[in-house]
């Protein structure tokens, strides 16, 4: 009883101890498909994805793009993820997408819904140089309103400054 007590007591404890920092130095989390698929609560399954659905673009792709603090140009890793997002819309061109703009909580409610809209229309515009059809591609700015991550630090707001893909 006791040694089983000690081998959870440790399983909890590593467990709560892992997580996975931001390249804060970049501002952009180092793996940018694993922390979209962290920060969609984890939605793959262990059973077969569905291709063409959200879960299909979050595990095979990545439904998300970082962005530095008060910028909304694109790096070479948003580009990336972007390109592979074209090339899934491609392959699925029934689908439909909303690109949504996020920022961390600094700034006024105002100034920040505007910058949203700027990352996601970036986004967008990327997609559409990509030979993605922009009717198939709507965006959306929800500002600081929707925190991917709580918190009121570099990590926090590194992952916040984002632009998400969601299949509509």
């Amino acid at each position: 009883m006791f040694r089983r007590l000690m081998m959870v007591a440790m399983v909890l404890t590593l467990t709560a101890c892992h997580h996975d920092k931001p390249n804060t130095a970049e501002g952009v989390p180092p793996d940018q498909n694993t922390e979209a698929m962290n920060m969609n609560g984890g939605t793959a399954t262990m059973g077969a994805v569905v291709p063409g659905t959200q879960q299909d673009l979050v595990v095979n792709v990545g439904d998300r793009v970082f962005f530095g603090y008060d910028e909304y140009s694109l790096t070479p890793e948003a580009q990336h993820t972007l390109q592979l997002q074209a090339e899934w819309l491609k392959k699925y061109p029934n689908v439909r997408v909303q690109v949504s703009g996020h920022c961390d909580e600094r700034g006024t409610r105002e100034y920040n819904l505007a910058l949203g809209d700027r990352r996601a229309t970036a986004a967008k515009n990327y997609l559409v140089s990509l030979g993605i059809d922009g009717s198939r591609v709507t965006t959306i700015s929800y500002g600081k309103e929707r925190p991917a991550v709580l918190g009121s630090n570099p990590s926090a707001w590194a992952q916040n400054r984002r632009a998400v893909t969601e299949v509509q």
